[in-house]
């Protein structure tokens, strides 16, 4: 029994910490838009990088939007600061703002 309170307690703050790593602001560019499905593809650049170079981008993540209109106000190639938050594995969009 203390052991699965143990294991249980261990992955709940695992999911915790997942989560509040997205749920700071995070800067991207804009791969895609699928405005019918309502998701965004994002490129996630590196914090402290200097530059674009291809050695400063982060994971290519998908999204869903809170609303449609958050996806209205960008365009592929766009550069944005976004936060997200992690809902059963699925990253929804929380923030969206066009650098």
């Amino acid at each position: 029994m203390g052991t699965a309170r143990f294991i249980f307690a261990g992955s709940a703050a695992l999911s915790m910490l997942a989560t509040a790593a997205f749920a700071d602001d995070m800067t991207g560019m804009v791969t895609r838009i699928d405005r019918l499905n309502n998701t965004i593809s994002i490129q996630e650049m590196q914090k402290g990088t200097v530059g674009g170079s291809t050695g400063s981008a982060g994971a290519l993540q998908e999204y869903k939007a809170k609303d449609a209109a958050m996806l209205e106000a960008v365009h592929a190639g766009d550069r944005v600061t976004y936060s997200a938050t992690d809902t059963n594995g699925t990253g929804t969009l929380t923030k969206l703002q066009k650098q």
